[in-house]
């Protein structure tokens, strides 16, 4: 363990639970669900609604063989592909073997997708996919649905939840085993401030980090929160260079920012083309599957397309589909482009990229465990090894839901119970950032470690943000800290700054372009040196006059995503010996 914590009040509260979950969307509710079905008491903390998760923004859908003479193989033959070399191949497979099932025992509970004039589920392609296989509802509305099923469900169940939560810290036990969290409730709901949720499992489901850039289709509170937690409590996050940026993205004009509206893939899935302002074409030639290549092949021919024109935009132009395809299939997106003065029914909608998903994250086994004992991850914040370089489209949803139910089975399995007391630490204090710090940390990312990226981008980037980090923790010419207030802006840049940190130094290493990972300055995927995962893992420094934080990263030996092997305080404080992990089914 690290014993590096976050700068807080004491909890002046605290529950207890035999399990409590982190986040609100498909990956958290659904091991919420499974575990309090199992008689487990169960908390879930969200950071704003139950329903203001990453999940409700979700348009395109949900990937799975559903389809007549579509398998599993088929579907894992895809994933492979669009991961350039770096997916795991025994998770790809459990996802998409169990996927199906996941996603009829989600129509179980309530979900409703979009159905055929013969009842079917309709199906639809997006880009990587060689078939129709993502199920949608709504048009494009498949995440709002998903949410409105689980969260329903939720309510039914009267499982104990606390809205408006920020995480703040993971609590241990004397033998450095999970026992809980640390929390801020923001001033609305039963509890108020710092307070705790005593627990020996603690799964995080906190979603993504697309708030380190500027432009991202992320909401607001994707600030990182559940990596940075692991990060500070000792578990090695993943892969965290490979960022994908998704290519048709609202242009609003320059230097907008914060989270902007995603104009699904689906769109091109139904036939729409990308052009350039005179009308042309330009992914014909680029890839097989033109406007339905991998992600990654599309934000680059994108971006090169701007480059070329010395434009901030392209052109997605579905004029074809006429009005009425455009209100029943996409009456989401329709609405998003005319409430900003565009209409796609009668001119082209201009799209740039954004960030969009992080295809790494904490380090998992198949069972969703960390490198800590008792701590969980699923979802976006968690690296499973499915996405390896880039996520293929609308995997992301079935991942959740797949890997929300293994987490459920194993910690059920392990029956942990409330009691589990957390040893009063003595910790090493993270410095906080002012708020302020937000938009420079964001222009720092987005100018060195955006779409493009170099030697000379990202050394910058690294210095600036290590600027920051000192500065937080010295004054100028002074030994005394300098802190920021403890609060929910200073919390949530201070987790951003730790990310960006990681993000920004495992994309130096990779010397390499492979997938959502686009070196300038090495436009060639180099198999014999890089097909390995990158991890990383965070250190404390108990020097008074330097930061305390310090990153260790290594690379991996071959491309196998390789066995997650839980430390204990022991572990951590000595040799670095570990306990074995079970074998997987």
């Amino acid at each position: 363990m690290t014993g590096i914590r976050l700068t807080a009040p004491a909890p002046g509260w605290s529950i207890d639970a035999d399990v409590v979950v982190v986040g609100s969307g498909v990956a958290g509710l659904t091991t919420a669900l499974r575990c309090a079905a199992a008689g487990l008491a169960t908390v879930v903390v969200t950071k704003a609604r139950l329903d203001d998760g990453s999940t409700r923004w979700a348009q395109g859908g949900i990937a799975a063989a559903l389809g007549e003479g579509d398998t599993p193989e088929q579907h894992l033959d895809d994933t492979l592909v669009a991961g350039v070399g770096l997916c795991d191949e025994a998770a790809v497979r459990l996802l998409v073997t169990e996927g199906p099932d996941a996603v009829r025992r989600l129509i179980g509970t309530g979900a409703h997708f979009d159905t055929t004039d013969d009842g079917d589920i309709a199906l639809t392609r997006e880009g990587g996919h060689h078939r129709r296989r993502i199920a949608h509802a709504g048009g494009d509305a498949t995440g709002a649905e998903i949410s409105r099923t689980l969260v329903e469900a939720v309510r039914e169940a009267a499982l104990h939840t606390v809205e408006n939560a920020l995480v703040l810290d993971l609590l241990t036990d004397a033998e450095g085993r999970t026992a809980g969290v640390t929390l801020h409730v923001m001033g609305e709901g039963q509890h108020d401030g710092v307070g705790a949720v005593h627990a020996p499992a603690v799964v995080l489901a906190t979603g993504g980090m697309g708030q380190v850039f500027s432009a991202t289709t992320n909401p607001s509170v994707s600030t990182g929160d559940g990596v940075a937690l692991a990060l500070r409590a000792g578990a090695e996050v993943s892969d965290l260079e490979f960022v994908q940026f998704h290519p048709t993205v609202l242009f609003l004009g320059t230097g907008s920012e914060g989270q902007q509206p995603l104009v699904s893939e689906a769109v091109r899935g139904e036939g729409a083309h990308l052009v350039d302002a005179s009308g042309t074409r330009f992914m014909l030639g680029q890839h097989e599957m033109a406007e339905l290549a991998p992600r990654d092949i599309v934000a680059k021919a994108i971006t090169r397309q701007m480059q070329l024109h010395g434009t901030e935009h392209m052109y997605l132009d579905a004029r074809h589909f006429g009005a009425e395809m455009w209100e029943q299939r996409f009456p989401t997106i329709l609405a998003a482009c005319r409430a900003h003065g565009i209409d796609p029914v009668k001119e082209p909608i201009p799209v740039a990229p954004a960030a969009h998903y992080a295809s790494g994250g904490i380090r998992t086994d198949l069972r969703g465990r960390t490198t800590v004992p008792g701590l969980y991850a699923c979802g976006e914040t968690a690296c499973t090894g499915v996405h390896g370089a880039n996520r293929l489209a609308s995997n992301s949803l079935l991942e959740g839901l797949v890997f929300a139910e293994r987490i459920a089975a194993d910690i059920v399995a392990d029956r942990p119970r409330a009691g589990a007391e957390a040893v009063a630490a003595h910790p090493v204090t993270s410095p906080l950032l002012a708020p302020e710090a937000r938009g420079t940390i964001q222009r720092i990312m987005t100018r060195g470690a955006g779409v493009l990226r170099s030697a000379d981008s990202l050394a910058r980037a690294a210095d600036e943000l290590e600027d920051l980090h000192r500065s937080a923790f010295l004054k100028a010419g002074a030994t005394e800290p300098k802190l920021a207030e403890p609060g929910v802006e200073a919390w949530e840049v201070t987790n951003l700054l730790l990310v960006s940190r990681v993000l920004v130094a495992a994309a130096r290493e990779r010397e390499e372009t492979r997938g959502c990972h686009w070196r300038e300055d090495r436009p060639e995927r180099d198999d014999e040196h890089w097909r390995r995962h990158l991890v990383v893992r965070l250190t404390s420094n108990r020097q008074p006059t330097l930061p305390a934080a310090a990153l260790v990263l290594r690379r991996t030996d071959t491309e196998a995503f390789g066995p997650v092997r839980p430390s204990g305080r022991a572990d951590c404080a000595a040799a670095g010996t570990t306990h074995p992990t079970p074998e997987e089914p």
